[in-house]
């Protein structure tokens, strides 16, 4: 866990299981609490007045994350976020959090597209077939096709592409499927492969 001042305390060692994650799914993998290690961030999340993360919390983040890539031989691809994993059930750390810079020290994934051609994108309607093959990009690039009980299709689909938007686009997160998600997601689909 890395508190708002910076410290990072260890909840549970590297080798011990945790609940972090609790149900969840990434490609073909389920309930990735068995692998997967868990960084909580302070903050007060979503439902209570949610803030940007301090310099403090990101330069730790920083080493921290750095140290377990090493150690692991994790790929920035795979480094993921609980709304990544979980649409269904979280937000965070969500749109204040800085993928791109963290992309830039190569730890994550981001697209290499230009501000001026994705802001020309924005909110332009595209037709189902594109929609279609968005959402298939979602799905190469790791959000789960499974439909969470008590969700229809619609909604599901909904929440995953927020899920992507607060991760990939997070200056607009209203679960619309636009000219500048798909641009994206041939972009990432580009780098991933």
């Amino acid at each position: 866990m890395i508190k708002n001042n910076g410290e990072i305390i260890t909840l549970v060692p590297d080798l011990y299981v945790a609940w972090h994650a609790g149900i969840s799914s990434w490609k073909n993998y389920n309930f990735l609490n068995k692998k997967s290690i868990g960084i909580e961030i302070s903050n007060p999340g979503h439902e209570w007045i949610y803030k940007k993360f301090s310099n403090k919390q990101i330069s730790s983040l920083l080493k921290l994350s750095k140290f377990l890539i090493k150690k692991y031989k994790v790929e920035p691809k795979n480094i993921l976020g609980h709304s990544d994993i979980t649409p269904d059930r979280k937000k965070d750390p969500g749109e204040k959090f800085p993928w791109k810079f963290l992309a830039k020290n190569k730890i994550s994934l981001w697209h290499s597209l230009k501000d001026e051609i994705l802001k020309k994108s924005r909110m332009l309607k595209i037709d189902s077939k594109s929609k279609e093959y968005f959402l298939k990009n979602l799905f190469k690039i790791g959000y789960s096709k499974k439909i969470p009980k008590n969700f229809s299709k619609e909604k599901y689909l909904t929440l995953i592409t927020k899920a992507f938007q607060r991760r990939f686009r997070q200056e607009l997160i209203n679960g619309k499927i636009d000219k500048e998600c798909l641009l994206i997601s041939k972009n990432l689909i580009k780098k991933l492969h």
